[in-house]
């Protein structure tokens, strides 16, 4: 009997993912709540562009209420703060012996075990550059880093076919035994990008700005702090180092990575975050809530302070409820609390 992936969830992530799977002659299932994307999706093909690759592929595509049945590998690549509301209508199609791989930004993977069960729960940490450009249509900006693993730290039969899964997209996919480490290392980059779209700049031109710096020094600094109260000794990816916003780390190392930053950014077609363009384009809700938020909150449950980081929430907030606009003077209040 078949058993396809199920991807639910085929915005920028999970589209380009599921077009790669299917391309290769994988059995895939795509699940999003745009129905115009559903069907071009099923019908006209999903589009994949940009500098890595151009093709476009044509994959089963559903509406949340057109699924049925059981399934033993779903990808969960919504955003972060509709994670509660996908899981209460997925649950019910993971099979017994199934599981939930997220593909998302944040610690999601805690929500899902709550929902679900830590048994039936995987991690992945992404960190390619895509973007949903319109019904059928993803940019494929740049390749980075692809890893996945447990939430437990083991390595089993599933763990290794995720990764041969995953391998097929990006062929240095890593298998660690640590998900968590790229989890929390991830969380102080992204916390750098929310700071990035409070400017309409681009990643790599907010990194290469030293007056600038100050910031994105701080945000590090304090999620590497609450990570160390989890116990958590982060891992770097594409010019991320954790280590160099260690309390031990100096503002040389810090520099140093930041402007790593900026040169990496420099080379993708992706020019802002996601986050930018949900605040720019889409108009919409972002995800800090659920990732700059939930660091607040662990910081507070640990006695940590964290005043840089509660400072970015108000501003990205703000932006959403139109009280401020992307600028250079929003930015300045950033870093006007981190000096």
């Amino acid at each position: 009997m078949a058993d396809p992936i199920l991807i639910w969830g085929a915005g920028a992530i999970g589209g380009t993912l599921g077009a790669y799977w299917a391309r290769a002659g994988h059995d895939v299932c795509l699940v999003d709540i745009v129905p115009d994307h559903v069907r071009r999706c099923r019908t006209e093909g999903l589009a994949i562009t940009g500098p890595v690759e151009t093709f476009t592929q044509v994959v089963p595509a559903l509406e949340p209420t057109e699924v049925s049945g059981t399934y033993s590998r779903i990808f969960l690549a919504v955003k972060a703060q509709h994670t509660g509301k996908a899981l209460a209508s997925l649950a019910p199609h993971v099979a017994d012996d199934g599981f939930v791989l997220s593909l998302q930004n944040g610690l999601n993977e805690l929500e899902i075990e709550a929902a679900v069960g830590a048994e039936r729960t995987m991690g992945a940490f992404i960190n390619f550059g895509a973007d949903w450009h319109g019904p059928g249509e993803i940019l494929f900006g740049n390749r980075g880093a692809v890893v996945v693993g447990e939430i437990d730290g083991s390595v089993r039969d599933r763990t290794r076919e995720m990764h041969r899964l995953l391998s097929v997209f990006e062929p240095d996919a890593v298998l660690t035994e640590d998900i968590w480490a790229y989890l929390w290392g991830k969380l102080g980059y992204g916390a750098m990008l929310f700071g990035t779209a409070l400017t309409p700049d681009s990643m790599s031109d907010n990194f290469a700005d030293p007056e600038r710096t100050v910031a994105w020094r701080a945000l590090g600094r304090e999620v590497m702090a609450v990570a160390a109260t989890r116990g958590v000794t982060p891992k770097g990816f594409n010019g991320f180092d954790p280590q160099a916003f260690m309390p031990s780390a100096g503002d040389d190392a810090a520099d140093a990575s930041i402007a790593a930053l900026a040169e990496f950014n420099r080379h993708t077609a992706k020019t802002h975050s996601g986050i930018w363009r949900d605040l720019a384009v889409r108009k919409r809700k972002t995800e800090v809530d659920a990732q700059i938020g939930v660091v607040v909150r662990l910081a507070a449950e640990a006695g940590h302070e964290t005043p840089a980081l509660a400072c970015l929430a108000e501003l990205i907030h703000d932006i959403e409820d139109g009280r401020r606009v992307q600028s250079r003077e929003t930015l300045q209040i950033l870093i006007d609390q981190c000096t």
